[in-house]
């Protein structure tokens, strides 16, 4: 097959243009470089009124917003999925992971729960703490001035509350607890579990000329078309184009491959266009790898050459292996408190919490090693399919005739409607070099791509914390003066834990390192075997934490960017 190959040579190459890739794609080209980025989804903008989703209603759609096309509902911004056509991925028997990927420009960045919290000291020597895992090879000291930097420039709300793993930040004013929120405040502190304002990255005030404020319409999952929430193309990739460098960017291109010369050095990148199913080759002096942790393993392993036979960076056999996920249970509940609501007034909010439990355990008085906190949402946001009012589980729990047709119908769904609320347990799972994701030797997608085939299992560890999680939801539900909805999650379904995968924070494929024989890329995300390659997705992650990640890869893909530019001056790539 004949493959066109351009002449022209970039500084760099980014492959992905989510958080990882649009960070990078902002401070390189703000350094002056020439910056080609490459995306396998199409071009996005919320401002743009064909794609824009926002403010539309539920009878605006044949589906009153059911995800029937999008895998989170009708709305929610993101192309893609748990599947998507032709391009499948398979499982070793008996195990089981769900790989969500958004294949769009901004990748995931536009419909994430921007739920924008720092790893602490202990996340990054968490072996030092309980002898699980490894710990990392730089501490949160090297990430700190990162994460102050990440907070000025994309702005996130919170408060300063001084506790010693949640570390504070630079923070915006955050919005008011709802009246669902109040309930679980009050509810917590009979328990002695902690609530602090969430941390989300939210415009609640004017940072700068390029973007709005926040006007609380709970629609963040649609991408906020005054750029108010934090999305990758709206915050940094369009921000990156009017910067001193160049930025071009090639969407719909799906890579193959790193390319690499005689002496195994990497000279670009091969991609498949999806709008003419040609190959093409780009040049680069430096390739950057933000496809998301899964897919930059699958784009190594697939880089294949007299150099690199086991896989570009795979010396160490360590590429693909560590992958690992956030754990995620939840429990919903009926609070009576919460019936025949006012809806007079607006009480949508930002599109998320507004508050949330940081881990509080001990973890050394508990049977599982690592924390999580608790996500509260519910309330009276907009509704649509399935939004949260189920006449059948209140006639089987609570024996409450509701439902039926007409005028009854109504004066139902009003009584109750806001009374439900929904407790999510987002925690951390221990790295284990047993669960991994390798190259399917039988199968290749659409584009004659080969595939990846996953190999994971939860532990005692994660299923343990799941109990503790729905003993935990209960207790908040009672303290509430409200009933747990459905069947208590019990051991044979491992307590409602998610699959892996499901909470889609996968993280740790790459994972840096000191040692080139048990690690993939250095302290700066270079791969150890070609200085020319970086990854600033999750994969260089050691660890997960009881956190969401979106912060850190921001932090970690400045932090290495910063370290291109210097080695670059130096001539030292």
């Amino acid at each position: 097959m004949q493959i066109k190959e351009s002449s022209e040579v970039y500084d760099v190459i980014i492959v992905g243009s989510g958080a990882g890739g649009g960070m990078a794609t902002k401070q390189l080209a703000d350094a002056g470089l020439n910056v080609a980025v490459v995306e396998a989804g199409p071009f996005f903008d919320p401002k743009n009124p064909e794609q824009m989703t926002q403010l539309k209603w539920p009878y605006e759609s044949p589906r009153r917003g059911a995800a029937k096309t999008r895998a989170f509902g009708e709305w929610d911004m993101a192309y893609g999925g748990w599947e998507i056509a032709g391009e499948p991925y398979t499982h070793t028997e008996g195990t089981k992971f769900d790989w969500f990927r958004s294949h769009m420009l901004g990748g995931r960045t536009n419909h994430w729960g921007r739920i924008s919290l720092r790893f602490g000291p202990k996340d990054f020597k968490h072996k030092d703490v309980d002898g699980h895992g490894d710990n990392w090879p730089i501490s949160y000291e090297d990430v700190k001035p990162y994460y102050d930097k990440v907070d000025k420039l994309i702005g996130v709300f919170g408060t300063n509350e001084g506790l010693p793993n949640d570390p504070d930040g630079f923070f915006l004013p955050p919005p008011k607890p709802r009246l669902h929120e109040l309930f679980y405040i009050n509810g917590a502190k009979k328990s002695g579990i902690p609530v602090i304002p969430a941390r989300m990255s939210m415009l609640t005030k004017k940072i700068n000329n390029e973007r709005g404020i926040c006007f609380y319409c709970g629609q963040c999952s649609r991408s906020c078309f005054v750029y108010a929430d934090f999305s990758a193309g709206s915050c940094l990739i369009f921000p990156a184009q009017k910067s001193g460098g160049r930025v071009k960017i090639f969407v719909n291109s799906v890579v193959r491959e790193i390319t690499t010369n005689e002496e195994g050095k990497a000279t670009g990148v091969s991609y498949i266009s999806k709008d003419d199913r040609k190959e093409y080759k780009l040049k680069a002096k430096v390739v950057v790898l933000a496809a998301s942790a899964c897919s930059s393993a699958r784009i190594l392993l697939n880089s294949k050459s007299k150099q690199h036979p086991n896989g570009l960076g795979n010396s160490s056999d360590h590429v693909g292996k560590y992958l690992h996920d956030s754990t995620g249970a939840s429990r919903s509940g009926f609070i009576p408190g919460l019936m025949n609501r006012k809806t007079s007034y607006n009480e949508d909010g930002v599109g998320g919490m507004h508050v949330y439990s940081p881990w509080w355990g001990d973890n050394s008085k508990l049977d599982f090693p690592r924390g999580y906190h608790i996500e509260i949402s519910g309330g009276m946001g907009m509704p649509n399919y399935g939004f949260g009012y189920d006449p059948n589980e209140f006639n089987k729990f609570f024996g409450l005739k509701v439902g039926g047709y007409g005028d009854r119908l109504r004066d139902d769904v009003k009584k109750y409607y806001g009374s439900v609320i929904h407790l999510g347990g987002r925690g951390e799972g221990i790295a284990r070099k047993d669960n991994y994701c390798e190259i399917d030797p039988t199968m290749v997608d659409q584009f004659g791509i080969p595939v990846l085939k996953f190999n994971y299992q939860w532990s005692e560890f994660e299923i343990k914390q799941a109990k503790h999680m729905q003993e935990t939801f209960e207790e908040l539900l009672h303290n509430m003066g409200g009933e747990p909805l459905g069947e208590k999650p019990e051991k044979d379904s491992n307590y409602g834990l998610l699959n892996p995968g499901g909470v889609i924070h996968e993280v740790g494929t790459t994972r840096m390192g000191d040692d080139p024989k048990t690690s993939v890329t250095n302290k700066y995300q270079q791969l150890h075997d070609v200085d020319n390659v970086f990854i600033v997705d999750a994969g260089p992650f050691v660890s997960q934490a009881d956190k969401n990640c979106t912060w850190t890869i921001l932090a970690l893909s400045w932090r290495a960017s910063d370290y291109i530019i210097e080695q670059l001056k130096q001539q030292n790539i």
